[in-house]
């Protein structure tokens, strides 16, 4: 067979691919990863009671802060490595930044209390079930975004699948904050952290699998 002949067969029936279709498929497992952690935390476990006073509060902020920033680097992340051959780039310093900010406040949050309190800060009252808690919120997020980032063909697979369980984790964990009654740095650089990392990792062992194409 002639190369010409050979270039006109692998061609033959391909229709181009219409645009905007990653950018949907992308926003709405962006929209499942959103919408599912509040849906399961208001019927699982429901806000806190307290909820419209400590919204008064900058610590609450600032707690919120911690998830949505690792969820926006992840995200970015997420995205990138999504298409063929793409690099992280700066998404890494944007979770970086979160977490090296809560570890900061959780440290002079310990370094500052009574001897006898410290370890009362890390883990405060719910120790035990935060991380659980946020795995389970992040189970939506984490197969839509699976789902769409496999149909857009990735090739670092580990990474994004590392990249993908990090942001559904995150943003379960912006939902979990409306929840949660902790308000310590301490314990959020320990426990909420935990809570997405675990995703992270697990997304990073099923990515070979679950990302192939």
């Amino acid at each position: 067979m002639k190369t010409d002949d050979f270039i006109d067969m692998l061609a033959a029936g391909v229709t181009p691919v219409e645009r905007g279709v990653p950018a949907r498929r992308l926003a709405g497992a962006l929209a499942v990863a959103a919408v599912g952690p509040v849906l399961l935390m208001t019927i699982v476990f429901g806000v806190r009671p307290d909820l419209s006073a400590v919204m008064r509060t900058p610590l609450f902020w600032a707690k919120l802060a911690f998830p949505v920033c690792v969820a926006t680097g992840a995200i970015m992340a997420a995205v990138r490595l999504a298409r063929p051959g793409a690099a992280v780039g700066a998404s890494r310093l944007v979770v970086g930044v979160g977490i090296a900010a809560v570890w900061i406040a959780g440290l002079y949050a310990v370094a500052t209390a009574a001897s006898g309190d410290r370890l009362a800060l890390v883990l405060c009252q719910t120790w035990r079930v935060c991380p659980f808690n946020i795995i389970l919120l992040s189970v939506p997020g984490f197969a839509a975004m699976f789902a769409a980032i496999r149909g857009l063909a990735p090739t670092q697979l580990r990474a994004a699948g590392a990249a993908t369980g990090l942001a559904a984790s995150a943003i379960a964990t912006i939902a979990y904050c409306f929840h949660c009654p902790e308000m310590s740095p301490a314990f959020w650089s320990v426990w909420y952290l935990l809570g997405m990392a675990l995703p992270a990792a697990l997304g990073a062992l099923v990515a070979p699998v679950l990302l192939r194409w």
